[in-house]
């Protein structure tokens, strides 16, 4: 079974488990995926730990320690809930980059998961080749080479971006571990446990002073009433998949706590769209600096515009290299 490489969504729905009840394993299948078979490279720390996912954590408790990281070889560790066309089940899964591979453990075979949590099936010789030829984006590329977008899960991705504003990616990353921690169903393997994000209807059914004592603040009734309307059918962010780009965003925004900007990570880092520019402070920086052009006032017709700058289809891409770049190196 393979992952389609198109605008997914996913499956977050289905009967609330026990989250007080582990699940326990005894062991676990494990295997490698030959990195050269892939169409251009690949780096797993930075495509982890470059602010587009909250929802991996390192086995050595260094999650975000560093912003400026590339080709470490850390184990990282998730729980995926099943997922449409890659997985009917929940899966455990370990993985970690070493001479040439993909090192997985994993409760199945992991690689359809990883191919698509990972997006190992985009051509990223490609996505280089649509780049802007210029100085600031081959620093870019050449300093995070290999860095590829994640293919989150939609509810978890929403809801870690709802958390996003204001905040350092280390605390939007300690956020989202300690919803799971708190609310998401236990796994137990080799005397550890992991948690999974919790599903709509568990957070739904918090009360906003237990979101806010695991320090999500304001963004707290955000969180719940998303979790809320996702639960009750009234919406979900895979819906969003198969619109048009902007009116997938528009689509997105229905959610309290999701504006323009939250709306394109989601997205770019869940549903496929590759051409999403979330416009945060960072590339709004970036604009005024080497953009200029490409500021016409509104989220919708700046983005547009530098959608456009960027090269279109795969200017997500663009984005993110740009992103992690200034934020790691500040542009050298």
């Amino acid at each position: 079974m393979t992952s389609d490489p198109g605008r997914t969504g996913g499956a977050d729905t289905g009967p609330p488990a026990d989250a007080d009840a582990a699940h326990t394993f005894e062991s676990l299948e494990s295997g490698a995926i030959d990195l050269s078979a892939l169409a251009g490279p690949f780096d797993l720390q930075s495509t982890l730990e470059s602010g587009q996912s909250y929802l991996w954590d390192r086995a050595d408790g260094r999650m975000y320690e560093s912003m400026d990281v590339h080709g470490g070889g850390a184990w990282y560790r998730t729980v995926a809930r099943p997922i449409d066309g890659v997985t009917d089940e929940e899966v455990l899964v370990r993985v970690r980059q070493r001479e040439g591979a993909l090192e997985w453990e994993a409760t199945t075979d992991a690689v359809p998961l990883l191919t698509h949590l990972l997006r190992l099936d985009d051509d990223l010789d490609a996505v280089y080749a649509a780049i802007p030829d210029d100085d600031l984006f081959a620093r870019a590329t050449d300093a995070y080479r290999g860095m590829r977008l994640v293919r989150d899960p939609p509810f978890p991705c929403l809801v870690s971006f709802i958390c996003s504003a204001q905040m350092r990616v280390s605390r939007i990353h300690g956020m989202q571990t300690a919803l799971a921690r708190e609310f998401g169903e236990r796994y137990a393997v080799d005397g550890e446990t992991l948690h999974a994000f919790p599903r709509p209807e568990r957070l739904a059914a918090q009360s906003e002073a237990a979101l806010r004592d695991l320090k999500l603040g304001y963004r707290a009734p955000y969180v719940r009433r998303t979790a809320e309307m996702i639960a009750e059918g009234e919406a979900h962010p895979s819906e969003a998949a198969s619109l048009p780009y902007e009116d997938a965003r528009a689509s997105l925004t229905r959610f309290v706590g999701v504006g323009d900007k939250v709306a394109d990570c989601v997205l770019l880092f869940s549903l496929g769209f590759l051409e999403a520019v979330p416009l945060d402070t960072w590339i709004r920086g970036a604009i005024a600096d080497h953009f200029p052009d490409c500021d016409r006032g509104g989220y919708a017709e700046t983005s547009r515009a530098l959608r456009e700058r960027l090269g279109g289809e795969y200017a997500g891409y663009a984005q993110t290299y740009l992103f992690h770049y200034l934020r790691a190196r500040g542009g050298d």
